[in-house]
């Protein structure tokens, strides 16, 4: 077990960066004194993340390049180190892709997500590890809670960073469940935004027609702040007007996929929205979920068989066998496979409105995992409870809630296409309601 894992959250860092409370130089210290302290044990960064000497002198960099005295002046996240997924091309650092790749094969130019935050004022302290090729082939990322047990994937880095305190914002990605998941099992947050709102050049693909870009914070608060930042066309006007959403469960056969443990947390989740006086609304979906699961699968191979075409013919022999077969299996998929696969996103999105307007559901609860987080890092845990959401490409946060065991459990929130800004409003009270689950 890993003793120490406390840290900041990302609003209150922001505001205490920007107000001049500390400094740039004086927080990436405390950053790096964590990553010294504790990431042996959890290996969520890449070679250890960025030198104190490195990490220092991008602080200093950006104190030159806001020497405003005016904190309003100071852009959002002055001074906020981040973590980015290793499939995200940064200037300055090799791509591995937790893959066995030369990484002169794998180099691209800097990801638009990760130059919004430099924008923004944040600094990278580092790359954070992931599965191979965002994948199942499992990174060597332990969870912070008990290093025994997976932190999930395949943004396993970036979750176990932000749970262990060592950054306050991480960047990740999801192509089935590779950010809620992993929130989920490391007890933080996690943000999946509408399918297409945080663009993917500049990062590795999986599987263009499903890849979304993601992040992990602390706080609700943090999630709104970096929604604003990293977001296209970030409206804050279109959030709620005060009013609590109707919570929509899909009851069904998608919840059948849960453990027995899993749906007693989930069910105990429940019991404290409803205390908490949420109107909470059984209304029957997915009940074509094995149908679902597999048209994503089948097109998430197709894409990765053609995302990953010149590098497997040269390297073959260099993919872990999990990628490998994926990609074998892509090349097989039938192209009329694949167009079922992609007008099936929309169908399945359409599906939802209807169900969700018939039952006045604002947005949806679920399970974020099947259960909490399985012993052992040779499985990152099944993503199936997070796979309709993204195939439909809505907005969908993860949120602790309560726990199992000892390890964390979570609920993913979603809400329609688009509405990115009105869910992450409401999470703030839904997390709070959430504290009070077993």
């Amino acid at each position: 077990m890993n003793p120490d894992r406390s840290g900041e959250a990302l609003a209150p860092v922001a505001r205490a960066l920007r107000s001049g409370e500390t400094t740039p130089r004086e927080y990436a210290a405390t950053v790096r004194d964590r990553i010294d302290a504790r990431d042996d044990a959890v290996r969520a960064w890449v070679d250890g993340a960025k030198s104190r000497e490195w990490l220092v002198a991008e602080a200093e960099a950006v104190e030159r390049r806001h020497p405003v005295d005016d904190p309003g002046e100071r852009p959002p996240l002055f001074g906020v180190p981040v973590g980015v997924k290793d499939i995200f091309h940064v200037d300055g650092l090799p791509t591995y892709a937790g893959s066995d790749l030369p990484p002169g094969e794998l180099a691209g130019p800097t990801a638009t997500a990760v130059r919004r935050l430099r924008e923004a004022g944040a600094l990278v302290a580092g790359k954070t590890h992931t599965t191979e090729f965002a994948y199942f082939d499992p990174a060597p990322t332990r969870n912070p809670h008990d290093l025994d047990h997976t932190p999930g994937g395949s943004s396993s880095g970036s979750a176990a960073a932000v749970a262990n305190g060592t950054t306050p914002l991480a960047l990740g990605t999801q192509t089935v469940g590779s950010v809620i998941r992993p929130a989920a099992f490391c007890g933080v947050v996690g943000f999946k935004p509408t399918f297409g709102r945080v663009p993917t050049d500049g990062v590795i693909p999986l599987s263009r027609s499903v890849d979304h870009v993601g992040y992990f914070t602390r706080d609700v608060a943090g999630a709104r702040l970096a929604g604003s930042v990293l977001l296209d066309d970030w409206r804050p006007d279109d959030a709620r007007d005060g009013d609590r959403p109707t919570l929509g469960v899909p009851d069904g056969p998608y919840l059948d996929q849960t453990t027995d443990s899993g749906r007693r947390a989930f069910e105990a989740a429940l019991d404290a929205l409803a205390n908490d006086g949420y109107d909470v609304v059984r209304a029957r979906a997915f009940d074509d979920i094995g149908a679902v699961n597999d048209r994503h699968d089948s097109l998430v191979a197709a894409d990765a068989a053609l995302a990953h075409g010149d590098w497997y013919a040269e390297y073959d022999d260099r993919y872990a066998d999990a990628t490998a077969d994926l990609i074998e299996e892509g090349r097989d998929t039938p192209v009329a496979t694949v167009v079922e696969g992609r007008r099936g996103r929309g169908e399945l999105r359409a599906s939802l409105a209807a169900v969700a307007a018939d039952r006045g559901v604002d947005a949806w609860v679920a399970p974020a995992a099947p259960g909490p987080a399985p012993e052992g890092l040779e499985d990152t845990g099944d993503p199936v409870m997070n796979l309709p959401w993204t195939h439909a490409g809505v907005p969908t946060v993860g949120l602790p809630a309560g726990s199992v065991d000892g390890l964390p459990v979570g609920v993913q929130v979603a809400a329609d296409f688009g509405d990115d800004e009105r869910l992450l409003d409401w999470a703030d009270e839904l997390a709070s309601a959430l504290r009070g689950a077993a």
